[in-house]
């Protein structure tokens, strides 16, 4: 027996697929890669492909794409400079399942351990170290986001009798600042704690920051012990997905074969899409080290440009050094709504990723300075001479 839809049903589809085409063309305040195309994998939409267990150990569930998976793994393994045979990850449903299970190996391996991260660190993470019941403290942020690094030191030196749990930012929410695993494992070594455990978080940054040069201080070479990154952000996918590494040895302590599914128990989650590595494996293979490079140095281009672009007109807008972040004061409401532009404290953010170019740049400016309640904000340093001769690619 054949069922289809209702005439009113697939009307609603049609409308939330216009919906869905206007509104991705129009957000620069989110780090989501929107260039992409899967098209030649559709027909794997077909099954029902469950990464079920480990990606390492094959599960009496056959339906799957553990072999692409362990090739993505593979490849931030090499890139994040994990030393060799002490590596182990899988793909996640997206950065804040990577972030809980850094912190989860962390409390199995200190279990008496105090959390240490800054007040700029992603909300998510708050309630990860609820739900694992670690106890914490909130560092001082710089005023460009970055930990402040000797407020941990002093808070450092007065729980020095703990093991020590850090949760570093590479690439905060807000202004994308990296905190410096070098400068935190100094000064972990000057307080000589020995007991220590170091997780990066570099859901946006850490996927492009191995291209950077000078290349900053963030990886297992650094001194981390876990990574996590997100898929859907720098790489692009049509779902959220991320990815966490881990050295194996730590891994080790939590993992347990579980007869059901013929696999071992080492995830967060029991099924586990199965289509998210596929689509990032594509992107690898496609894109390779070069592809990743050009997209990274064409998203800092366009950051420079929104950077200038904006600061010709008045506007106070900076970025912290080789981001992809351009902050500046919140414009007006319905400009927010128009481009999606996150904001918090009064300060708004467009993210140029690489699908982001100058075009879109020009259009944003175009609707800041031809909005009546940002004349004032826009031409206060006399910015209303030098916008005659801007050429927008967009004018309405």
């Amino acid at each position: 027996m054949e069922f289809n839809l209702s005439t009113e049903d697939n009307k609603r589809l049609t409308e939330l697929y216009g919906k869905v085409q206007s509104k991705t063309r129009l957000f620069l305040g989110y780090p989501v890669s929107k260039d992409f195309d899967y098209s030649p994998l559709l027909p794997f939409l077909q099954y029902p492909i469950n990464n079920l267990g480990d990606p390492f150990t094959e599960s009496t569930y056959a339906v799957d794409t553990r072999e692409m998976e362990r090739d993505v793994v593979r490849f931030f393994a090499e890139l994040f400079r994990a030393q060799q045979d002490n590596w182990w990850g899988y793909v996640t449903n997206g950065g804040s399942e990577g972030n809980m299970y850094g912190l989860y190996l962390a409390r199995e391996l200190y279990p008496k351990a105090m959390v240490y991260y800054s007040d700029s660190t992603h909300y998510s993470v708050q309630k990860n170290l609820l739900l694992l019941n670690m106890p914490n403290i909130a560092i001082r942020s710089q005023t460009n986001g970055e930990m402040d690094y000797e407020d941990l030191h002093n808070s450092l030196l007065m729980n020095r009798h703990l093991p020590v749990v850090i949760f570093a930012n590479i690439g905060t929410t807000m202004t994308e600042a990296r905190d410096d695993v070098k400068r935190i494992k100094g000064i972990l070594k000057n307080l000589a704690i020995k007991n220590h455990y170091i997780h990066a978080d570099g859901a946006l940054s850490g996927s492009y920051s191995a291209f950077i040069e000078p290349r900053p201080a963030f990886d297992f070479a650094d001194g981390v012990d876990s990574i996590a990154i997100s898929g859907h952000k720098f790489l692009g996918s049509p779902m959220p997905c991320g990815l966490v590494i881990v050295k194996k040895t730590n891994r080790d302590r939590i993992a347990r074969s579980i007869d059901y599914i013929g696999s071992v128990d080492t995830t967060i989650t029991g099924s586990r899409n199965g289509h998210s590595p596929l689509f990032l494996w594509y992107t690898l293979k496609k894109l390779g080290m070069k592809g990743l490079k050009e997209r990274a140095m064409h998203s800092l281009a366009i950051a420079a440009y929104a950077e200038e672009q904006l600061k010709s007109l008045g506007i106070e807008a900076w970025r912290n050094q080789n981001a992809i972040t351009v902050v500046f004061p919140a414009p007006s409401k319905w400009v927010c709504q128009k481009w999606q532009l996150a904001s918090e404290s009064g300060l708004s953010h467009i993210i140029c990723m690489p699908n982001v170019d100058k075009d879109q740049i020009d259009e944003l400016i175009c609707d800041i300075i031809s909005d009546p309640q940002q004349i004032n904000y826009c031409f206060q340093k006399g910015a209303s001479e030098m916008t005659k001769d801007m050429s927008f690619s967009n004018t309405f």
